[in-house]
């Protein structure tokens, strides 16, 4: 662990994030001095959570600073001459002058087990594949998306009733694992594993926003579920469910049977709606 406490800033749009980072940069022994978060992603949408939680869930210790444009974010930085940054749920790409400021760079935690699923929404491409597990990596941030040499990485369950809320609900605990491994790997000198092959995936596309009753039940129903862990930002979020010429958005569904839900067909048998909301 360095001998001199570490000035960390901190880059997420999550005060939670912020928060929890914070209370661990601090049981390292080093000091978090502030918070980088956007108002909002584009001109005229709805405010981040910062912005709209202000002042009340902000970290009280740190400062909060609102970037005009990602292109703020280096002289930003450079006003509080951090040793590090910490990275997580931020929607701008971060320039390569803003990475170059911080002695040590900036570190970025990203839900899955790197090089698989880059990208924005790697938990709903996971539920979208079937797979039973996910994962937590922070690596050092380069010049694209998630391909930085890995620092600290372990699995997580992904189980078939997780939501975003019970799944994230256990990343704090995997935060307080990894960050340790990170200051300490990157304290002696050491810039982690460089990443080999791997995928990226953006947003899903148009075609999955519609329900395809042809398809197995096991498949709208994974499709209903990988659609609850991509957050309401996109302009049309499926998935999109036709009926008596109306369309709703399937919120729930279930493989077996559930008292007053209402029941379709698929191609290999039947699937349950819970919930719907309007599309």
């Amino acid at each position: 662990m360095a001998n001199t406490p570490w000035r960390v800033v901190i880059i997420t749009v999550l005060p939670v994030v912020a928060r929890l980072s914070a209370q661990i940069v601090q049981g390292l022994g080093h000091e978090p001095v502030a918070v980088i978060t956007p108002r909002s992603r584009a001109p005229g949408a709805p405010p981040m959570p910062f912005a709209a939680e202000h002042v009340a869930d902000d970290p009280h210790e740190l400062d909060v600073l609102f970037p005009a444009t990602r292109h703020s974010i280096a002289p930003l930085l450079r006003a509080y001459e951090p040793d590090l940054a910490l990275c997580a749920g931020f929607p701008w790409r971060i320039p390569a002058e803003a990475i170059a400021v911080p002695k040590h760079g900036i570190v970025n935690g990203h839900p899955s087990l790197l090089p698989r699923y880059r990208g924005p929404f790697p938990v709903a491409w996971a539920v979208r594949n079937g797979e039973t597990e996910i994962g937590l990596t922070y690596h050092l941030m380069d010049a694209e998306f998630d391909t930085g040499n890995v620092l600290a990485q372990a699995p997580i369950e992904l189980r078939d009733d997780d939501t975003n809320e019970t799944l994230f609900a256990r990343f704090p605990a995997l935060t307080a694992e990894l960050l340790p491994i990170v200051f300490e790997r990157l304290a002696r000198g050491d810039r982690g594993e460089v990443q080999e092959g791997g995928e990226y995936q953006s947003a899903f596309e148009d075609d999955y926003r519609f329900v395809d009753l042809t398809q197995t039940a096991e498949k709208v129903h994974r499709q209903t579920r990988a659609w609850g862990f991509i957050p309401p930002i996109l302009p049309d979020m499926g998935p999109i469910f036709e009926r008596d010429g109306t369309r709703v958005r399937l919120l729930r569904t279930s493989l077996t049977e559930v008292a007053g839900a209402e029941r379709v067909d698929c191609a290999d048998g039947p699937l349950w709606i819970l919930e719907t909301a309007a599309p």
